[in-house]
């Protein structure tokens, strides 16, 4: 099969650069994109209406969040989960029954079908399979849904509610689970993507209306589309950074594309060419429509 390659409008949605842009969200209700940097610890809020941006810094690593019924934050911060106050900025962590280990942070996380909002851990010393994902729900305790994991990155349900997708990103693959909505529960794991090694690594994703997933690839200048029922990758579209880093659907009718970058760990020369890296990107009318934005439970 011939892979379909969009030469896309790829623009510059946001001019602020950070170090590690990670977890787009889409507000639906203000027309906002948020995305935070992992590293210096902020919440950035684009208005696709204004192109005013406000920045809410939460004094720690955030590795993700996700939009709370009130119109706050919950958060997957280094020192454990937490809700943050858009008006003010306040952190309030969820009391902590982790007990996370020094070199251990939050990653990529997102909200399920049901509202429930899933969020793994990787090391920060590169240490292999001390990585999990937690599960929190109104009650607010988080449980253990996978363990043993490297670098906890890209997480996508089906619009079905019948299967949950998710990358470990030292893998080079994605692994589908067999996901109960009532309650959360995944089982039958079957890697149903390999991703090739020139490709880059697979870092966040989406998925789309169709069911089909979109992945951001990690020193591999491009995101992609492909089917997790055949695991045949369907289009690339090429980007002007190295590392893209995750992808979600916006705009009113969730058909633009939103791209996250980061411009950690390049170097000096490589920073010259590719002078926009660690931007947030966007792709206008992409040609593909996403799935609403699930809010937390609380």
């Amino acid at each position: 099969m011939k892979i379909r390659a969009i030469e896309a409008n790829v623009s510059v949605a946001s001019h602020h650069s950070c170090l590690l842009g990670e977890s787009p969200v889409w507000n639906t209700a203000l027309s906002q994109i948020i995305w935070v940097d992992i590293v210096k610890g902020e919440i950035h809020e684009l208005s696709v209406k204004t192109g005013s941006m406000k920045t809410i810094p939460v004094n720690q690593m955030i590795g993700s969040l996700a939009i709370c019924r009130n119109g706050n934050y919950i958060a997957a911060l280094k020192k454990g989960l937490a809700f943050v106050d858009r008006a003010n900025g306040e952190v309030k962590m969820i009391e902590d029954t982790l007990n996370l280990e020094e070199e251990i942070r939050f990653n990529d996380g997102k909200c399920d079908p049901a509202g429930r909002f899933w969020a793994g851990t990787m090391s920060m010393t590169d240490t292999k399979e001390i990585g999990e994902v937690y599960m929190v729900d109104k009650e607010l305790y988080p449980k253990l849904k996978i363990s043993k994991t490297t670098i906890s990155n890209g997480m996508a349900w089906s619009r079905e509610k019948d299967r949950f997708y998710f990358i470990d990103t030292p893998t080079m693959t994605v692994t589908a689970y067999d996901y109960n909505n009532s309650n959360g529960d995944i089982s039958n794991p079957k890697i149903v993507i390999m991703v090739p090694k020139e490709d880059g690594s697979p870092d966040g994703m989406t998925i789309d209306n169709e069911g089909m997933l979109w992945i951001a690839h990690w020193d591999g200048w491009q995101v992609t589309r492909w089917n997790p029922f055949t695991g045949e990758k369907l289009l690339q579209i090429p980007m002007p950074v190295a590392r893209p880093t995750c992808c979600t659907f916006g705009g009113d009718d969730l058909t633009d594309l939103y791209i996250s970058s980061s411009k950690e760990g390049l170097s000096d020369n490589e920073l010259i060419q590719q002078p926009h890296a660690g931007k947030l990107f966007v792709v206008r009318n992409c040609g593909y429509t996403g799935i609403p934005t699930v809010e937390f439970v609380q």
